[in-house]
């Protein structure tokens, strides 16, 4: 893993996503930088709106709207 890891979540349910979330956080190591989620923007605005509640989780600094409505990245850590 390095770099960007992406997970794609499109049809899964919350239960589903979260945990394929919750193992790719686990899983990033230091190399890894962003997670980028791909959740859909049709409709999966529940996943998308889900993805905000790994704003507490311990490796996240923050989140950000991904390079289209259907991406969120859960940033691990700033590059300079």
């Amino acid at each position: 893993m390095t770099g960007i890891v992406e997970v794609d979540v499109h049809g899964m349910n919350q239960t589903q996503a979260q945990i394929a979330i919750d193992a790719a956080l686990r899983r990033a190591n230091a190399s890894v930088y962003r997670i980028r989620i791909i959740h859909g923007y049709t409709h999966n605005t529940i996943l998308r709106d889900m993805v905000q509640y790994n704003r507490n989780h311990p490796k996240v600094k923050r989140i950000a709207p991904g390079s289209n409505p259907g991406q969120t990245d859960l940033i691990l850590r700033e590059l300079f």
